[in-house]
């Protein structure tokens, strides 16, 4: 279990993360949300130990990350590091040769990994952080940049870690892909929580309730839907869009009219929609924005990627790539 309470993180006048808290449950994939800017990495360097909170507090079961035994940052490498990492957090040799074969690098253990695909230097990056049979996993944009194979492997992969009673917390971008997977989620814009439920459930709550319908009737229709108080929007197609009114409603407006109706449908809003609509408040640079128009400076306006480089103690990675961080914990 992840227990975050009240985080906060300043760099310099940025506010990146504004008194944060959430609690990310085991035996469940939760996803990680917010527009470019929300703090979403910065928040799982606090929670990791990467860079110190200017207030607030985070736990991993309790306790924080730097005072767990083994706390195994994870790495890229072949079959000879991923045993030195062994080694120096107390994991026996065995275990090198089971994670190698859970993300199906077997056959290529040996080989030299600069002529590595980006898959496979992902799946080396997640070999390293399961060294450790953890409890609980946080990956940074995982699918950045994979083919469908390798999307739909780490999909897999994360939902058999949580069915297993660990924690996974994901922060993604691609929000189609985040609906396939993730169980709940925790949405934030400009370091301050926004949502903290279920992916169903977050859908419902920010996006307005669409129904299509086709008919040969389409003008006779829409105007009882407009005097019924909905609205109808004519598609390319032949279909009608009403929103404002539930189905139930639009079959007996269509049946009191006399429309005849060859289709009769709710439409479910993507979590892209719901997500979008939310958080447009949030976004904190807008098409047509030059960096020095925004709000913060231009200098500590990535709180959502490394922390800048003059602070002290802070310590630059990717954020882009799957970086899968747990504490060893027994």
């Amino acid at each position: 279990m992840i227990e975050v309470r009240g985080l906060s993180k300043r760099y310099g006048d940025k506010l990146a993360v504004d008194d944060l808290s959430f609690t990310v449950e085991p035996g469940k994939v939760t996803g990680f949300l917010g527009p470019n800017g929300a703090g979403k990495t910065t928040t799982m360097r606090l929670i990791l130990g990467l860079d110190y909170p200017t207030a607030g507090t985070v736990h991993l079961h309790g306790k924080q990350y730097r005072d767990l035994p083994y706390p195994m940052h994870g790495g890229r490498s072949a079959y000879n590091h991923l045993w030195c990492l062994a080694q120096t957090n107390d994991i026996p040799k065995r275990r090198v040769d089971e994670v190698l074969a859970l993300v199906g690098l077997t056959e290529v253990a040996k080989k030299r990994t600069k002529g590595f695909s980006l898959g496979m230097s992902q799946r080396l990056g997640i070999a390293g952080t399961l060294l450790g049979d953890p409890d609980v996993l946080m990956f940074d944009e995982p699918v950045n940049g994979l083919d469908p194979e390798g999307i739909r492997w780490i999909r897999n992969l994360m939902k058999a870690l949580a069915s297993e009673g660990r924690t996974v917390f994901v922060s993604s971008h691609l929000m189609s892909e985040m609906e396939n997977t993730a169980d709940d989620i925790i949405v934030i814009g400009r370091g301050r929580l926004i949502a903290n439920t279920t992916i169903d459930r977050f859908i419902a709550e920010n996006s307005t309730e669409t129904v299509r319908v086709r008919t040969p009737q389409i003008d006779v229709l829409a105007k009882a839907v407009a005097a019924a108080g909905g609205t109808a929007t004519a598609k390319g197609d032949g279909s009608l869009l009403v929103q404002g009114l539930s189905t139930d409603r639009t079959g007996d407006i269509a049946f009191e009219a006399g429309v005849r109706l060859h289709e009769l449908s709710q439409t479910r809003a993507s979590l892209e929609q719901a997500f979008m609509e939310l958080t447009a408040d949030s976004v904190e640079y807008h098409a047509g924005n030059q960096p020095d128009q925004a709000a913060g400076s231009h200098r500590a306006a990535a709180a959502d990627g490394p922390a800048p480089a003059q602070t002290t103690g802070d310590t630059a990675e990717p954020a882009d790539t799957a970086q899968a961080r747990t504490g060893r914990m027994n």
